[in-house]
């Protein structure tokens, strides 16, 4: 127990030592310690207090200034539209808004004035006293747009003067250094080179860049990019550094459309346009006029025009149709007639509006009676000016009162005759029709690649729907509706061997350099018809356009120098009776070997009698075909009569007149070899013997006189000998 005692007293001493050893010294030291830190402490306190008080507002501006860098979008290009030989239809094309930072402007007070004065000076638009007036109200303010989509050649002379901040030989500072609180915010702009051309087909886009109509609209995925964004963001040495996530532009589409095509189209359209408007009752030429050019063997469409259009750069302005005051009251009264308005200009009539096709259906009946079997070519039926259907009910007439006779099939089409084909589809009956209505794509979409087209299957019959009168009304292309687009190109599939191809608007996709991302190739869906099939409604629409066919409804259509094939029509409007038609034309050419297809309606034409505008509508299918043809290097097929030529001297079309046949005889459609243009070379026939009575040349091969200077045979030698 005492050596426990004595450890405990050993332990005890030693903490009073311990204690000890932490003296008032070291109390005192520690004091003075804490002190100082305390001093520093408030000393760093007064100093942030101070420097919030004196520059705060310089640092608050330099952390916003950096702001605007942290995060920028980079706008993306919409894509381009070209024709089919890269003409521009549609283009983005950079622009820029100014915009005002009054944060920085006032930053320091010599900035105002020099900015103010080069804003002034660069942009006489602006209204520099309510610039002045928003900067000295708004401060703060750092993004304020005054002026957008400016040209690069618009901002450059402020730029210049923006960027001149080097000091010149006696130290001055260049008037950039002074010039702040300016920057330029890109975007693009969409313009359309050529205005109203191809409206309907191209569409426009909306203020922020959606399509709206047309290929704009179709394809406004396609067209459209990625927006991308440049983030700022400070290092380990609190310096701004910049990532950038480029934006990635659209493709731009490569159309079918040819410009030149589509321009004769919409001219040939305006000049019909012109010469009926007013012509009977005051308005346009017709309430719709429309055509569409379209490749035979492919489905490509060259062109696809119709009037009333707009202007694509000003797709809102009806200034062309209504007076200032008109769409005033529109826009103040009535907004939804405004619209109206609007949309019934901007509607493309070619795939949107429906009609009864009229005779131009004739072909497709007897195609389906002849493919099934129910007529053969040697059928012959009896029109005596009318047909009773139902015992009881009116009788429908022919448009010859009197009676065409004995009609073949072929005279049927040619002369349009309402009977035969009402006997015709009684032998087809309502289940055939209507089966090959719906194999000629009529009740359905074509899926054409534009934006708003129309479906028409309530708009046809189905068997169960299909009486005697209805069967008999529909083999002339009354009592259903059609559009456009449905027409031409079944019609394609009746005279190209029955290949039902896919009508389509654009053929290529592509990458802003040129890279091509997808090529859109022709697509044959189905086959109509038999070839042989196709061969004899071939040869029964040629009937229609020959010049020396007795009673033929559309030998107005046919171009100089060409043998072509085609249907008229003519079908009244609802109700009945009304003396109001829509009257088409549907022809292709050469007759021989269907290269093109055209189509052109006329929608209740500004006539006294508008049924005979069926006529009108030939005519601008001749006019546009004149020159389309010879463009589209198909060569004549016919030798020009002189009245042909001096036709096609006073069109100012001297050139078409090298696509003609060279000789009697020869092979039109093979390309003649092309000359070295520094060699003469004589004609062939040039060295030919000449026959002294008639002075004209004798070709020792066929015996034909030709005329010498052109070449062109004007009759036997053997029958005038």
């Amino acid at each position: 127990m005492s050596g426990k005692r004595e450890l405990t007293k050993q332990r005890n001493g030693n903490r009073e030592k311990t204690k000890r050893k932490f003296t008032i010294r070291m109390q005192k030291k520690l004091l003075v310690l804490f002190g100082l830190f305390l001093l520093i402490f408030v000393g760093l306190g007064i100093r942030l207090f101070w420097i919030g008080r004196e520059k705060g507002e310089q640092y608050s501006k330099q952390v916003l200034s950096q702001q605007r860098y942290d995060s920028i979008t980079l706008p993306f290009r919409r894509g381009d539209i070209l024709d089919c030989n890269g003409t521009s239809l549609a283009v983005s094309e950079k622009v820029y808004n100014l915009v005002i930072d009054a944060n920085v402007m006032l930053d320091k007070e010599e900035y105002l004035e020099p900015t103010l004065a080069a804003l002034g000076s660069c942009f006489p638009q602006l209204d520099m006293a309510s610039i002045r007036k928003y900067i000295t109200d708004h401060p703060s303010s750092r993004y304020y747009v005054p002026l957008k989509k400016l040209t690069y050649m618009e901002i450059s002379p402020f730029v210049t003067i923006q960027n001149d901040t080097e000091k010149d030989d006696e130290g001055n500072p260049g008037p950039g250094t002074y010039i702040k609180g300016v920057w330029f915010e890109e975007e693009y702009r969409r313009t359309y080179p050529n205005g109203s051309l191809a409206s309907d087909v191209i569409g426009f886009t909306t203020s922020d860049g959606v399509g709206m109509y047309g290929l704009e609209e179709y394809y406004n995925d396609i067209l459209d990019g990625t927006t991308g964004r440049e983030y700022g963001y400070l290092n380990g040495d609190s310096t701004l550094e910049r990532t950038t996530k480029p934006a990635v532009d659209g493709y731009t589409l490569v159309s079918t459309l040819d410009i030149n095509v589509q321009s004769i189209a919409e001219r040939c359209l305006m000049e019909f346009n012109e010469e009926y408007t007013d012509n009977f009752t005051e308005g346009p030429g017709a309430r719709n006029e429309a055509v569409i050019v379209m490749e035979v063997n492919t489905g490509n469409v060259l062109a696809m025009a119709s009037y009333p259009n707009f202007d694509l750069n000003s797709p809102y302005d009806l200034s062309a149709y209504y007076t200032e005051e008109e769409i005033n009251t529109m826009k103040e009264t009535d907004i939804d007639s405004y619209y109206e308005a609007l949309n019934a200009v901007w509607r493309n009539f070619c795939i949107s509006d429906t009609y009864e096709p009229g005779s131009t259906f004739k072909p497709f009946t007897v195609a389906m009676g002849l493919e099934t079997g129910k007529l053969n070519p040697e059928d012959t039926f009896l029109c005596e000016g009318s047909l009773t259907v139902v015992e009881g009910e009116k009788p429908i007439r022919c448009h010859n009162r009197v009676g065409d006779g004995t009609v073949s099939l072929e005279k049927a089409i040619a002369t349009s005759c309402n009977v035969a084909l009402m006997k015709m589809s009684f032998r087809v009956g309502s289940d055939i029709f209507a089966e090959y209505q719906r194999n000629f794509n009529f009740g359905l979409k074509t899926n054409v690649d534009l934006a708003g087209e129309t479906r028409t299957a309530e708009l046809i019959h189905s068997a169960a729907s299909m009486g005697p009168t209805e069967l008999a009304t529909g083999s002339f292309g009354q009592g259903f509706n059609v559009t456009m687009i449905q027409m031409i190109t079944g019609f394609c599939s009746l005279i190209n061997g029955g290949y039902y191809y896919e009508p389509h608007m654009v053929k290529q996709i592509c990458t802003t350099s040129g890279a091509v991302v997808e090529n859109i190739e022709p697509r044959v869906l189905r086959q109509t018809i038999s070839e042989s099939t196709s061969d004899l409604i071939r040869e029964y629409c040629t009937a229609v356009c020959d010049p020396d066919y007795p009673g033929a409804t559309g030998k107005k259509a046919r171009p100089a120098g060409y043998k072509i094939g085609g249907k008229t029509g003519t079908a009244q409007t609802l109700p009945r009776g009304n003396g109001e038609y829509v009257v088409s034309f549907m022809g292709f050419a050469p007759a021989d070997n269907p290269q093109i297809a055209i189509y052109v309606v006329l929608d209740r034409p500004n006539m006294q009698d508008q049924s005979s505008g069926t006529a009108q509508a030939a005519v601008i299918a001749r006019n546009i075909l004149t020159e389309v043809l010879p463009y589209e290097g198909i060569f004549m097929t016919e030798e020009l009569s002189d009245s042909e030529r001096k036709e096609l001297e006073q069109k100012k079309l001297e050139d078409t007149i090298r696509y003609a046949p060279a000789v009697s005889g020869g092979d039109a459609d093979e390309e003649p070899a092309k000359e070295d243009p520094a060699v003469e070379t004589p004609a062939p026939w040039m060295s030919f013997e000449k026959d002294p009575a008639t002075g004209y040349l004798i070709d020792p091969d066929t015996h034909e006189l030709l005329d010498p200077e052109t070449g062109f045979a004007v009759g036997n030698y053997d029958s005038i000998q």
